[in-house]
């Protein structure tokens, strides 16, 4: 891991210096402010590092899909508020992101100062990774610093591109995010569990793919679930099933088998005849006995038991999805208690747990255990790509 440089890398003055930063700012606004700023926070300790340091910050970031063209309600100066009072300091906002205003705002800005460009995704050549773009970017800065993980996969000018014309750098969010996957499932601990859950198996193919030949426990929950005890011939009712991938599932449990990866599917099940908080016709039973009228919505209480017992034999855990329904009570028990086990091992010291993705953030705040998990990632998509095995190009070209 030690293939790429850090902020350790650079000298400890930095005045006169200007560093490129990439951070991802694409906030959910309401009414005019962020309703949550985890983002800002994330990239806080790099961008007041870098300005303890003496360097000017400039930030590059995207705010939503403008494709390629200014669009009045999708400039990053609506988030600048935002960004002010997390970091603490006011920052600058700068209508451009090459050019002459760069260059003559950067004269304004004093040593240790922050400015935020506007939308990189405002050009066209952001998203076409255009040299003559990058070079234009990285015409007024000294250093780049990528703390965006999440655009990690987006081989964009501004998390790809720069790292060509610029001495490049990790910042310290990239960094952990970086240290925690390496942990996870690039150089882990042995044995390795992996939690994959989620509606559909379609969206998790290359997932479910590459982790057999990775992991020794390969816990399948959610509406996947169903499409694998389906494959093997178990009459799921009507439940959430791709019954047309019948095959590839069986398929999947064939290459786990010749690996040595343990494929743990539930064997009981909670299920009700409509998918509604607390139903009447709430009932836990054996997956061979779901009637035909019924929907499989969660785990059952002996199956999350002995997934449990599979977690206490293991080193490292990833987790990417819910066990069931988790938004709608109760369907969240099976997720809820899995992952307070989880973390009560990793507070323990025995495991190590990384988890990443939108509805597993949700899911382990909502069972109270985020702060209690080894590393929980942020990023969507960067975090399932890399689950897939693919090399991003953000990282790729951070590489030394």
């Amino acid at each position: 891991m030690a293939n790429f440089k850090t902020l350790d890398d650079l000298p400890a003055d930095l005045t006169g210096k200007v560093a490129l930063v990439r951070v991802d700012l694409n906030l959910p606004m309401k009414d005019g402010s962020a309703t949550d700023v985890t983002r800002v926070e994330a990239v806080k300790p790099t961008i007041l590092e870098l300005s303890g340091k003496g360097a000017k910050v400039l930030l590059l970031a995207h705010y939503g899909r403008p494709k390629g063209q200014r669009h009045s309600t999708l400039s990053t100066s609506f988030v600048q508020g935002d960004v002010d009072k997390v970091l603490g300091k006011e920052i600058m906002f700068i209508p451009e992101v090459t050019g002459p205003v760069v260059e003559q705002s950067i004269g304004i800005l004093g040593a240790g100062d922050v400015g935020l460009l506007d939308n990189v995704r405002f050009w066209p050549g952001e998203e076409g990774n255009d040299p003559a773009f990058a070079q234009g970017i990285a015409a007024n800065g000294d250093f780049y610093v990528n703390d965006a993980f999440s655009a990690a996969h987006r081989a964009h000018a501004s998390t790809e591109g720069l790292a060509h014309y610029l001495p490049a750098y990790a910042g310290r969010a990239m960094e952990a995010e970086l240290k925690a996957l390496e942990a996870a499932l690039g150089n882990p601990e042995t044995p390795v569990a992996a939690v994959v859950g989620g509606a559909k198996v379609s969206t998790k193919l290359d997932v479910l793919a590459n982790l057999v030949g990775k992991v020794q426990h390969l816990i399948i929950g959610g509406g996947m679930a169903n499409t694998f005890l389906a494959a093997k011939g178990v009459d799921v009712g009507k439940s959430l099933c791709e019954h047309d991938l019948a095959d590839t599932a069986r398929r999947i449990m064939d290459e786990a088998s010749h690996a040595g990866c343990t494929v743990h599917l539930p064997y009981d099940v909670v299920v009700a005849q409509e998918f509604a908080a607390h139903p009447s016709s709430l009932r836990t039973c054996n997956v061979h006995e779901v009637a035909r009228g019924e929907m499989i919505l969660d785990v059952g209480p002996l199956a999350v038991e002995a997934l449990g017992d599979v977690l206490k034999t293991c080193r490292t855990l990833v987790w990417n999805g819910p066990l069931g329904a988790f938004e709608t009570e109760p369907f969240d028990a099976a997720t809820v208690a899995l992952a307070k086990t989880a973390a009560a091992l990793t507070q323990d010291g025995s495991l190590i747990s990384v988890a990443g993705g939108g509805d597993t953030v949700a899911a382990l705040a909502h069972a109270g255990v985020k702060d209690d998990f080894t590393f929980v990632s942020t990023a969507g998509g960067a975090f399932l790509e890399w689950m897939e095995g693919k090399q991003l190009p953000g990282v790729a070209a951070l590489k030394a």
